[in-house]
């Protein structure tokens, strides 16, 4: 219960009181009523996960895995606000850069530019831009 009151805490500097609407949340036994009562209290709905639904928080999971798999496990991270700072880096390409089959090989965030068309050779000149120090790699046609 004191983890979910440090939690609204923290997010109330951050973001506002009205910011939160929704928490979606399993239906496991550490959370017990008062931890919901805290989140209640506020005016936030709790939203149980369907009862025998192993894939309802597939989407959720197959985030976090793709965070550590690709950015955390790979890294030492030395405190708090690197933390933050290297997982707002890997949001940032995971939303705007990172190709996701389900979307047709496009970011879920849509890709702001196009590439342009090839020259009279058929080659196209490609740059790399590194992010989170070398660890990932986008790469993306010029004209």
């Amino acid at each position: 219960m004191q983890q979910a009151r440090n939690l609204l805490m923290d997010l109330h500097e951050r973001t506002g009181a009205d910011a939160w609407r929704f928490l979606i949340r399993d239906r496991d036994a550490k959370y017990t009523p008062a931890f919901d009562a805290v989140f209640t209290a506020i005016g936030v709905r709790l939203i149980l996960t369907p009862i025998r639904a192993p894939r309802a928080n597939a989407i959720a999971e197959r985030w976090i895995l793709s965070a550590r798999r690709e950015c955390l496990d790979r890294m030492l991270i030395v405190g708090r606000r690197h933390l933050q700072h290297v997982l707002a880096d890997y949001i940032d390409h995971y939303n705007r850069h990172r190709p996701h089959r389900t979307l047709n090989q496009i970011p879920p965030g849509g890709r702001a530019d196009r590439p342009p068309a090839t020259d009279s050779a058929g080659t196209a000149r490609v740059i790399r831009r590194d992010r989170l120090g070398g660890l990932i790699h986008e790469y993306s046609q010029v004209a």
